[in-house]
């Protein structure tokens, strides 16, 4: 069984109120806005070590966090010094995970000529001249996944951990099928 490793977690949420992001900016230490640059303001945590961009229609989005529990950390930290700062804001929203990167090690070299014939073109994108890596869609869990000869993978676009993990067994075992994994 491969282990995955998440790199990254995107949610995003809404506090449910129209924020002035000038005022908040000035109130919160470790914010940047600069709305010429960006529309949002971005506020940087440590711990966890994550990134909240807020708009002003009082959405939210989260990035940057290993876990799904690191996300809820980083935006109970941000909607309290935004309290603290005197705008009220709901203070428990609901969070939605939209985005999860994870990557993983088949711990084999891979032959990505054949891997790309063997999957099928229909579901598979090999191109080397353009990227090393093969890029493969699954439908179920809906994810996309790039391997790489080294037998190192990224799976992006899955929603839940499990689903990374579900992807990366199936692909494990469309290989050990295929005669393809060492």
């Amino acid at each position: 069984m491969s282990k995955i490793k998440i790199e990254n977690v995107v949610a995003s949420t809404s506090l449910d109120t129209e924020l002035d992001l000038q005022s908040i900016a000035l109130a919160l230490d470790n914010a940047e806005y600069e709305p010429e640059q960006f529309p949002g303001l971005v506020c940087r945590l440590k711990d966890p070590k994550t990134a909240a961009l807020l708009f002003r229609s009082g959405k939210v989005v989260c990035t940057g966090a290993k876990s799904v529990e690191d996300v809820r950390r980083a935006v109970n930290i941000v909607t309290q010094r935004i309290e603290d700062a005197g705008v009220k804001v709901n203070r428990e929203p609901d969070i939605q995970v939209q985005n999860i990167v994870a990557s993983a090690d088949l711990e084999s070299d891979l032959n990505l000529n054949a891997i790309a014939i063997g999957l099928g073109l229909e579901h598979v994108e090999y191109e080397p001249e353009q990227f090393p890596g093969l890029v493969y869609r699954l439908s179920d869990p809906k994810v996309v996944v790039l391997l790489f000869g080294s037998g190192k993978l990224v799976c992006t676009g899955a929603r839940k951990p499990e689903d990374a993990q579900r992807a990366v067994e199936k692909i494990r075992d469309e290989l050990s099928g295929l005669g393809l994994l060492t």
